[in-house]
């Protein structure tokens, strides 16, 4: 112990004496900066030897770095240790900005500037980067690896447990990217920490006298909306590290990946990371205080501080108000999905009891307002409402007023399984925690009755060959042609799904048409990137009696006694997984059908129907 502080004092000449806030030089590309509870020294990429409370918290490991990545390789994303692929490269440090408390100091990268702010009574600081020439990306994160004797858990929103034991990978076969499986056939994976990003309070890695914690005031400068879903905390399989990940852009994990070009300029955060003696209760607290901070007032940039609020209401054209929506404000350009919109700042919320939605502290600009059925009194909804040029001024409220949300008319549900919220809750072993391999579980053959059956005896997932069977009973159901939608929650590598109505195919959905996502092999139980799709069924494909219904050389019975009946099955033609949401049944009785292409991957198959 002695011998390393003395070192330390060596590194640091000064430290010791140092008042508040401070950078000092070392070398061309090595800095010390910190205050007098904390410091840390920076390289030309990554920052090591972090001494907080004559400990040093980072010792052979990593320690802090920041970068980006456009590659599916989970190599190149997050393990580097060659140096620094797709790391930012620091060329130059400078004290940028001063407060009669607190520093700004900036690392200068040919991509842009990652701040730190620091105040003099901190222990951590808060961070922000502002872009300047990212290219188009998937990826950009801040990451610390840090010492695993010192940080022995990992809490998030969902989870809050001890990090696996390092030594459990000795044996264990790899199965993916971060992804082992143990001889007792249970599995170590990162993605069992994942969580909704805009649901998060806090989190970090933490032991019982250090914690080390990312706290966001403010989701508005991530990508993405509400089904957005990323990477947390992990242990680092090959060399142990406890790892604590800010992936602030994700336009890759839960969804199809896509690349996208943050704007010239656009700042990502300030949040806060924070030091403390390893109590979560303490962590909680500060994330508390820091929503009450927000828009941070020591931070000098005008396009942060000129704000204002968009508020409206939302009604369906049947008469009910929107209740429960989600909301999302986003870009203008609609060809890009919520889902993978990353270039500016987004903004969500959502309606109350009367359909009534505020937004405050939206940076001034022009937007485009989303928003679709969370579930709830809204489980049959499927549509969902866009409003175009949503200006916001200073200071000033956007008054949408009352928008309606159009609703298909004049029809009767035959049958409908779960709810249109975009998930699998309600799915048997759908919902929270992560976890891998639960689909395993699901059985490769399964009968529904409608009227018998529960939604919770639909599996959240299929992950073997089979056929899954609907059976209902259409009595009562008018002439005419009827719409049969298939909701997806999500769909993940290499399956083909065939949809048949009594022995006549209506569609082959191969890995072409509907492409990965990732979240079913990567512990997801709730959703990944949500395809809808709906077949128009005329009359001469429906008829009284009891139907065979093949897919790929699988049988379907479907039991038809009385009017026009349609059923659907999901067919897997090889060995992995996808999603299937549910199925909604409904007599168009001569309605138009609604669709919406482009903007959140609705689409219909089939002839227009009868006018």
């Amino acid at each position: 112990m002695l011998a390393r502080n003395l070192w330390t004092l060596l590194l640091c000449p000064g430290l010791a004496a140092a008042a508040g806030p401070f950078l000092k030089q070392i070398n061309e590309s090595a800095w010390v900066f910190g205050n007098d509870l904390w410091n840390l020294t920076q390289g030309p990429v990554f920052a090591n030897k972090l001494f907080y409370k004559s400990e040093d918290l980072v010792k052979s490991y990593l320690g802090h770095y920041s970068g980006w990545g456009k590659s599916n390789s989970e190599d190149v994303l997050w393990l580097v240790h060659n140096g620094g692929v797709n790391n930012l490269r620091w060329l130059n440090a400078s004290i940028v900005a001063r407060g009669s408390d607190w520093a700004d100091i900036s690392f200068t990268s040919e991509q842009g500037d990652l701040h730190w702010v620091v105040f003099e009574d901190l222990a951590g600081a808060y961070q922000y980067f502002t872009n300047r020439a990212l290219e188009a990306v998937q990826i950009w994160r801040t990451v610390w690896q840090l010492d695993p004797t010192i940080f022995l858990n990992g809490r998030t929103n969902i989870k809050d447990q001890a990090l696996p034991d390092f030594s459990l990978y000795t044996n264990a076969t790899k199965v993916q990217d971060e992804t082992f499986l143990l001889a007792d056939g249970t599995y170590l994976t990162k993605y069992d920490f994942a969580d909704f990003v805009r649901d998060r309070d806090f989190h970090g890695v933490y032991g019982p006298d250090f914690g080390s914690w990312y706290i966001h005031p403010s989701y508005e400068s991530w990508s993405s909306n509400q089904l957005s879903q990323g990477l947390t905390v992990h242990r680092e399989s090959s060399v142990g590290s406890a790892v604590q990940l800010n992936v602030i852009q994700d336009t890759s994990h839960f969804r199809v990946t896509t690349l996208q070009q943050p704007a010239s300029g656009k700042i990502f955060g300030p949040w806060l990371w924070y030091l403390n003696n390893g109590s979560v209760k303490d962590a909680k607290k500060r994330q508390e205080q820091e929503g009450f901070r927000f828009p941070y007032s020591w931070f000098n940039n005008s396009a942060y501080q000129s704000r204002g609020e968009v508020a409206g209401s939302l009604r369906l054209s049947d008469g009910r108000p929107a209740s429960g929506a989600s909301v999302f404000l986003g870009d203008t350009n609609t060809t890009t999905q919520p889902i993978v919109q990353g270039i500016n700042y987004y903004y969500t919320t959502t309606t109350d009891e009367s359909g009534y939605f505020r937004i405050p502290n939206v940076r001034t600009g022009r937007y485009e307002l989303y928003a679709w059925s969370n579930g709830g009194v809204l489980y049959n909804v499927y549509t969902n409402v866009t409003c175009t040029d949503v200006t916001v001024a200073k200071d000033k409220l956007a008054e949408l007023g009352n928008i309606t949300w159009d609703v298909p008319k004049g029809r009767s549900t035959l049958f409908q399984i779960g709810d249109f919220d975009r998930k699998a809750y309600g799915f048997r072993n759908g919902g929270l925690p992560y976890q891998h391999g639960l689909s395993d579980k699901s059985p490769a053959n399964l009968t529904y009755t409608v009227g018998r059956s529960n939604v919770s005896d639909w599996y959240y997932a299929q992950s073997a060959n089979g056929t899954w069977t609907i059976e209902f009973d259409g009595g009562g159901v008018s002439e005419g042609n009827a719409i049969l939608s298939v909701s997806l929650a999500g769909h993940s590598k290499g399956p083909s799904l065939v949809i048949d109505i009594n022995g006549q195919r209506l569609d082959t959905l191969t890995p072409k048409k509907l492409a990965n996502d990732a979240a079913l092999y990567r512990s997801g139980r709730v959703s990944g990137e949500w395809r809808f799709l709906q077949y128009n069924i005329t009359s001469d494909q429906l008829y009284s009696g009891i139907h065979e219904q093949s897919c790929g050389g699988i049988h379907l019975y479907l039991l038809a006694p009385h009017t026009p009946l349609v059923s659907a099955t999901e067919c897997m033609i090889d060995e992995d997984e996808a999603f299937l949401k549910k199925f909604i049944m409904v007599d168009s009785n001569g309605q138009d059908i609604f669709y919406i292409e482009n903007s959140n991957n609705m689409r219909f198959v089939g002839p227009e129907p009868a006018s």
